[in-house]
């Protein structure tokens, strides 16, 4: 039988088409229009100059954007996606404080952590929170005992010319794989997000906002589930927007190249005694090559840029070959960088082979031939803080941690393997996990059953990247007493004066 609810839609439906009669929902109770400005992901302060030759992105910009808007004078909202405290060269230096001091300037008015707020610890964290002078939101974040962190919230409600208007955020649930934050608990994204917005409707919310730093396929699991009305997300890096005639999803890119506005007509009417409400977005996507750095903000990041170049710009050698850190290559295939990295790992803790995720490989930038290499350029390479670690395990369980760092070609992804002391050949064709062909180990096939030292990131360490056979490996070096990689690293390149190494055949694709 059809049900009745439905045959009532779908004949007040066909009225209204033949004899364009509206069934009434009641008097307008409230209407108002609320913009919406979302930035996610911003690690570097100034601008940068991408493939047009145009400068964007940096807080200069971003805070042209937002103090435009907010001098409109009507409802605004502007919130930050997360994931900037890490990673920059700077903050290889001061663990994030330059981030909070250019964002207290622009103030958001929610924040939510990403991963990369918890890469110098949790007590780091903390600090840096405690340093911000803008509303912190975490709802899927509490402490060891499970209570919420100093200063975090779960949800507030704004009221706009009448209309009720819930706003929830929530830190990025992956963060203890892809992070340091020790022992805090993270919930689930999408389990908090629709309870929170179940208790904002309970309260009265005419609209909600969600605000998640989160992976795509969880966004669309809570935009299907019409968990709040828009997502204003981080994480994935990407210029992002659908709008599937319900509810959005929107994400700003990174580093400020592009800013997210929204603006939104929000009427409610009255019903029976119930509230309903109706809206209607508009979006602008603000390319940052457009807009003029605002001049306080401008100065600030000058100031700041000028302390760091005078500690960096010093060189630690030169490299007689190209070295590329773009991501394509760092992170699908066999890098001259990545060689170096390793080498540094392996040479220096005396071990038999060497293990760097592409991912720990951030700036994306090509080295020519019988050029300098500065401190500068190994911190922007290396901005997370990692520490070499060594562990020992059996050839069977380091083959397996290969295969785990192959699993995803030929799809570019963080945890491709560069390394030192090994050779590996492999087919991208042969399934996930049985993709290594031949394997060979300090200069000897791979015995599966002998046990190998093996100098990783502390990152791997903890199972980072899925390499859960590093997790599980026993460890021979602690991390508290641990050398950082960007120093293992620049003390290498000053040893041997000119790089030399390049693309040997470590990784082979047949």
């Amino acid at each position: 039988m059809l049900n009745r609810r439905i045959f009532v839609t779908a004949l007040s439906s066909l009225v209204a088409t033949v004899t364009g009669w509206r069934p009434s929902w009641g008097q307008t109770a409230a209407q108002t229009k609320l913009t919406l400005i979302l930035t996610n992901d911003i690690y570097i302060m100034g601008d940068q100059v991408l493939a047009d030759g145009k400068p964007r992105g940096g807080f200069a910009r971003l805070a042209t954007v937002v103090k435009q808007e907010r001098a409109k004078g009507g409802n605004v909202i502007f919130a930050h996606g997360g994931d900037t405290l890490s990673p920059s060269p700077l903050s290889g230096f001061d663990q994030g404080a330059h981030i909070i001091e250019l964002t207290n300037m622009i103030r958001p008015d929610i924040f939510v952590a990403g991963n990369h707020e918890f890469d110098f610890g949790k007590a780091v964290f903390l600090k840096r929170m405690s340093e911000a002078s803008f509303p912190l939101y975490g709802a899927n974040l509490r402490d060891a005992d499970g209570k919420p962190l100093p200063n975090h919230k779960d949800r507030a409600m704004f009221t706009f010319d009448g209309v009720k208007v819930g706003l929830t955020g929530l830190a990025y649930d992956h963060s203890p794989r892809m992070s340091s934050p020790e022992d805090l608990k993270f919930e689930s994204t999408v389990d908090v997000t629709k309870a929170q917005g179940r208790e904002l409707r309970k309260d009265g919310a005419d609209f909600t906002i969600g605000v998640l730093h989160c992976d795509r396929g969880d966004a669309i699991k809570l935009q299907f589930d019409r968990a709040t009305d828009i997502l204003l997300t981080g994480h994935t890096h990407d210029l992002y927007y659908n709008y599937d005639g319900e509810n959005i999803i929107t994400e700003s890119g990174y580093d400020g190249f592009f800013i997210t506005i929204l603006d939104l007509d929000i009427s409610v009417r009255e019903h029976d005694g119930e509230r309903r409400t109706r809206w209607w977005p508009k979006v602008r996507m603000i390319d940052s090559a457009d807009v003029v750095p605002d001049p306080e903000v401008a100065a600030a990041v000058a100031v700041l840029q000028s302390k760091f170049t005078s500690q960096m710009d010093v060189p630690v050698g030169r490299t007689a070959v190209e070295l590329d850190s773009r991501n394509g290559v760092v992170r699908t295939r066999e890098a001259a960088i990545g060689n170096l990295f390793a080498d540094a790992m392996r040479i220096t803790t005396r071990s038999n082979c060497a293990v760097i995720n592409g991912g720990g490989i951030r700036s994306g930038k090509i080295y020519p031939r019988d050029s300098e290499i500065t401190r500068k350029d190994i911190f922007a390479e290396l901005p997370f803080n990692n520490k070499v670690v060594v562990v020992e395990m059996t050839g069977r369980a380091l083959k397996a941690s290969i295969e785990n760092g192959l699993s995803r070609l030929p799809e570019a992804t963080g945890r491709f393997p560069q390394v030192s002391g090994m050779h590996v050949e492999f087919q991208v064709s042969r399934p996930p996990g049985n993709r290594i062909i031949k394997m060979s180990v300090a200069g000897a096939p791979l015995d599966e059953n002998r046990v190998y030292r093996v100098a990783i990131l502390d990152f791997l360490a903890r199972g980072g990247d899925s390499y859960t056979e590093f997790a599980e490996a026993k460890r021979i070096t602690p991390d508290k007493d641990a050398p950082l990689l960007a120093t293992e690293v620049m003390n290498y390149i000053a040893k041997l004066g000119t790089v030399r190494v390049g693309v040997e055949g470590r990784m082979v694709s047949s």
